[in-house]
């Protein structure tokens, strides 16, 4: 099996060490150095950063397909989501004139 001369980096960078790092672009560069130099000085020469990452992109993992059907929500799990304490009160209203039989509020 022959191994190509070019690999793909990701490149992530951070403006200061607060803030979250974000990815910009993808390169084609024949060793992790040579990526680091190619990001830094073609595309962050004018930019002030903080912080420069370059990743081989072989080596992210990323989910399968498998792990994403397990991440979406279930149909019956609104009650964790706080938008359904948006009307507790109502809700309690409605439930206290159902128990004494008077009328909603």
């Amino acid at each position: 099996m022959v191994k190509e001369f070019y690999q793909e980096y990701e490149v992530f960078s951070r403006r200061r060490s607060d803030l979250s790092l974000e990815h910009h672009f993808s390169i084609l560069a024949p060793n992790l150095e040579m990526a680091y130099v190619l990001a830094k000085e073609n595309f962050f020469r004018r930019e002030q950063i903080h912080d420069l990452w370059v990743v081989k992109r072989s080596d992210i993992r990323k989910m399968t397909e498998e792990e994403r059907e397990a991440f979406k929500r279930l149909d019956n799990k609104h009650y964790r989501e706080t938008k359904g304490y948006a009307d507790l009160p109502s809700k309690w209203r409605k439930l206290e004139a159902m128990n004494t039989g008077g009328e909603v509020q």
